[in-house]
């Protein structure tokens, strides 16, 4: 960021402050250009002001180059850890709001890992850092609605392929946030599970009055993020009694959540929600961790938080997560440890 002579001074002068303040030490990405100097740049042009940018179709190419292989490793992943063979998945469903292409990520999936060739595929597309919460639910749905069903879930999300250099503040701070990451769940209807999270039911809140506080668009050079820096106030103001209306809907109260896994959208959003909630920092530890470990991943970030707390819950506890995006909605799961 400090080399694009493209920056006005006075942002460039902040960039090692607006870093510090992220409190992220490690992000990752699928282009080899973050590490490399500009003379030895292949997707972005060898210029120092990053000019010109390369077009929105060129960033799709990369991702579908990208998403693929890296969607296929996390896909069986997920189904070696739970045991579940190719054939034993019914449904698929792909969560991704960074590039598009058909045939799309659910048929390679199913093509690559060798699932069945009647398998239903669902995708689930542009709404950002919530998407998770809408994939699960849909799954929750498929378990229901087809006794014995086993859905793999994959979430990617590729967002250093959309790095913009406008000039402006609240890019360089989108720029100091984002980053690249992919997860995979399986889900399936048990009635005596050994590990794992139990989905008890989610909900969703559609926010007044902020719809233009976060935004996500298609431009000439890649996706266009907006994001307000009022996103962490707007986001507390509904929280409290969206948690309530959440817990009371199961005949549960705050008292009884054992663990609390917030998407950590930014250190801001993060601390705003242990405030209003009164959370401890161990209740947000494992939220800043993945943020400082790996950025902001969009939707697949929730599912890294919750694999931290799968591994060391008491069977039997309750927990809350939430992920915040464009709307503003404000979406979450009650989940029980197993």
């Amino acid at each position: 960021m400090e080399q694009i002579t493209s920056l006005p001074e006075p942002i460039r002068k902040r960039i090692p402050r607006i870093y510090e303040q992220t409190a992220i030490d490690f992000r990752y990405s699928c282009i080899e250009d973050y590490r490399r100097p500009v003379d030895e740049f292949d997707f972005f042009p060898r210029t120092p002001s990053l000019q010109p940018a390369p077009s929105t179709c060129e960033r799709n190419e990369r991702y579908r180059a990208a998403a693929i292989p890296l969607a296929e490793d996390v896909a069986a992943d997920a189904l070696a850890r739970a045991d579940i063979t190719p054939a034993g998945v019914s449904h698929v469903i792909v969560v991704s709001c960074t590039g598009f292409f058909a045939p799309g990520l659910d048929i390679e999936l199913v093509k690559r890992l060798g699932l069945p060739p009647e398998t239903s595929r669902t995708f689930i597309g542009f709404m950002g850092c919530y998407a998770a919460f809408n994939g699960l639910r849909a799954a929750q749905s498929f378990c229901l609605a087809h006794p014995g069903a086993t859905v793999l879930m994959v979430c990617i999300e590729l967002c250093t392929l959309h790095f913009q250099v406008d000039g402006s503040m609240e890019s360089a701070v989108i720029n100091a946030l984002f980053s690249d990451g992919a997860a995979a769940a399986v889900v399936q209807s048990l009635e005596d599970a050994e590990s794992g999270l139990e989905y008890l039911g989610g909900r969703a809140l559609l926010q007044d009055d902020s719809m233009d506080a976060m935004t996500w668009a298609v431009g000439d050079t890649g996706f266009i993020m907006g994001l307000s820096s009022r996103v962490p106030d707007l986001i507390a103001r509904d929280l409290p009694g969206y948690i309530d209306q959440l817990l009371a809907s199961h005949g549960l109260s705050r008292a009884d959540v054992g663990f609390w896994a917030i998407h950590p959208g930014g250190k801001a959003i993060v601390q705003k929600a242990q405030e209003v909630l009164g959370l401890s920092d161990g209740d947000v530890y494992d939220s800043l961790e993945v943020l400082r470990l790996h950025g902001n991943m969009s939707s697949p970030t929730i599912l890294f938080v919750l694999e931290r707390m799968m591994n060391r819950r008491a069977s039997g506890d309750i927990g809350v997560a939430l992920a915040f995006g464009p709307g503003l909605t404000i979406e979450g799961a009650l989940l029980r440890s197993v």
